[in-house]
């Protein structure tokens, strides 16, 4: 068992999906915060269904299909903060309108194409032989701009995230935040899809920072324990599928969840 670890460390393969995973892991589990805290879990998922859209279109132009999927999804991000924000629609209203949306023009989009089956299957479900080196510099470099801005804007939007009229009383520029958050999400589903996959990369997002949730007294806390769970979870995950072979996002997904239901379990005592 050591040596065929050794085996496999070695392998460029998995050098590359453990640095995605760290970078991943930490990006999904930073926005995720947000995402739990300002009760939009919805949006996840329409965004994850909107980087199927421009991958399909990226698949039928055989251009790089992530990089399709970029524009696109920040585009569907900022669509749904602006309905949001200039009709009296709810934000899930808004979302399942686009979340729709893209689903029809990503079939579409793929009836176009013959023998798209192998390639559409990888990016709905991940698949780590895909993570190449730009992937991980996208990432890293998504992962510095993260860093950057907290130190900037992480308690704004923490205020916002808690009390959205307050924060607009004492003049934050919730609007700006809103679009500013809704296009980092937009860039951190789409550059996780490798890993994790279209299906799952909503779970990925909400999981971790709602098992943080269950735990935490203070905002800053939750975010801190939620990083931890999404990097963690990430590293073991990928372990666990590499040496029982099994899809990689599904297991990692599959053992936040159980995370989760500790977490739940331990919070029902604490009550009682």
């Amino acid at each position: 068992m050591d040596t065929s670890f050794i085996d496999i460390l070695s392998m460029t393969f998995f050098q590359r999906a453990l640095i995605a995973g760290v970078l991943v892991g930490f990006l999904g589990s930073f926005y995720g915060v947000f995402v739990v805290q300002r009760k939009m879990s919805f949006l996840g998922n329409g965004l994850a269904h909107a980087a199927f859209g421009g991958v399909a279109l990226g698949l039928l132009l055989q251009a790089e299909p992530l990089w399709i999927a970029l524009p696109f999804t920040i585009l569907v991000a900022i669509l749904i903060t602006l309905l949001k924000e200039k009709t009296t629609l709810e934000i899930d209203t808004s979302i399942g309108i686009f979340f729709a949306l893209s689903m029809a023009l990503g079939i579409i989009f793929l009836s176009l194409k013959k023998d798209y089956s192998v390639d559409a299957f990888s990016y709905l479900f991940g698949s780590i032989l895909l993570v190449n080196k730009t992937d991980i510099t996208a990432e890293a470099v998504l992962s510095l701009i993260t860093a950057l801005l907290s130190l900037r804007y992480w308690k704004r939007w923490a205020y916002a995230s808690f009390d959205r009229e307050l924060a607009r009383a004492d003049r934050h520029k919730t609007r700006f935040d809103d679009y500013l958050l809704s296009v980092m999400i937009a860039l951190t589903i789409v550059l996780s899809i490798k890993l994790v996959g279209i299906v799952l990369i909503a779970a990925f997002l909400v999981i971790p920072a709602a098992t943080a949730r269950l735990s935490a007294d203070r905002f800053f806390t939750m975010t801190i324990k939620a990083i931890i769970f999404g990097i963690s979870t990430s590293l073991i995950g990928l372990l666990i599928s590499i040496f029982l072979n099994l899809p990689t996002g599904a297991v990692i997904i599959l053992f936040q969840s159980v995370l989760f239901g500790f977490a739940v379990i331990l919070s029902f005592f604490r009550k009682h």
